[in-house]
């Protein structure tokens, strides 16, 4: 098994992974959305007169519709389509008269879920130079051969590694850096459960491992559930696949970097 797989199998079963990973992705929900007070008194509004069409247009308005329903966000980005789908417009206003202007409210408030911040916080943790390597823009990352993590956004990462680097992946990447005169370029994830979106999280890391014409060194820095010793799809591919793919955990991330 690659050396870095089994360090960070054995920090997760026998250390305070958890603890430590807080550090990378503190996942911590945030306060609940507000509301606009002027926005809120034409809900009310029209809640209060039944007024179907207005009620419903004034909620698309918000960040979050009260109600999960397939045909919200089609509503949303369509308001016109409310005055020529009047059974439509019944139903979810029925619903939204059953729970009353309280929970309205209340649903309407809540904060982000936490899978949803996910993603910007190994970028975050990277931008603290906590990796002990310079963070440079993509101006300065492509004039020089220093040592260094590119600090750019998603769509400036992926076209450095398909211009300079060969990338032919469609997915973005979350991590390119250049130490010792060597290229790596890496996904980054954070599984928390297994099966569903998750298990296509884990697949994506591994087609970036798989792609053989990419001049870099390829690395997924994956955190979770994947290191829980079991019968787990994630874990076997880990243990059954000795292949000398670079998996590891963030939190071995640079012991990987300083070794190269």
């Amino acid at each position: 098994m690659n050396y870095w797989t089994e360090l960070s199998i054995q920090f997760a079963n026998q250390r305070n992974y958890l603890d430590e990973l807080f550090k990378v992705y503190p996942t911590i929900p945030e306060g609940i959305r507000e509301i606009d007070e002027q926005k809120w008194k034409k809900i009310s509004i029209a809640f209060k007169r039944k007024n179907n069409v207005e009620l419903l247009s004034s909620l698309l308005e918000l960040e979050l519709f009260p109600i999960k329903d397939s045909y919200v966000a089609y509503l949303k980005r369509d308001k016109t389509a409310l005055a020529r789908n009047p059974k439509t417009v019944q139903r979810l206003c029925s619903r939204l008269y059953e729970m009353g202007l309280d929970e309205i409210f209340e649903k309407s408030s809540e904060p982000k879920e936490t899978n949803r911040q996910i993603g910007p916080l190994f970028r975050r943790w990277i931008q603290k130079e906590t990796l002990g390597f310079k963070l440079m823009n993509s101006k300065d990352f492509s004039k020089n051969k220093n040592d260094a993590i590119l600090d750019a956004s998603d769509a400036e990462l992926m076209e450095f590694a398909k211009q300079k680097l060969n990338y032919k992946g469609t997915k973005g990447l979350d991590f390119v850096a250049r130490i010792n005169g060597r290229y790596v370029i890496g996904e980054a994830k954070f599984l928390t459960d297994f099966g569903g979106h998750q298990n296509a999280q884990f697949e994506d890391a591994k087609n970036l491992l798989k792609d053989r014409t990419a001049k870099a060194t390829k690395i997924a820095v994956l955190d979770g559930v994947l290191y829980i010793e079991g019968k787990n799809k994630m874990h076997n591919y880990l243990v059954k696949h000795r292949q000398h793919y670079n998996i590891m955990s963030s939190l071995v991330l640079k012991e990987f970097l300083y070794q190269l």
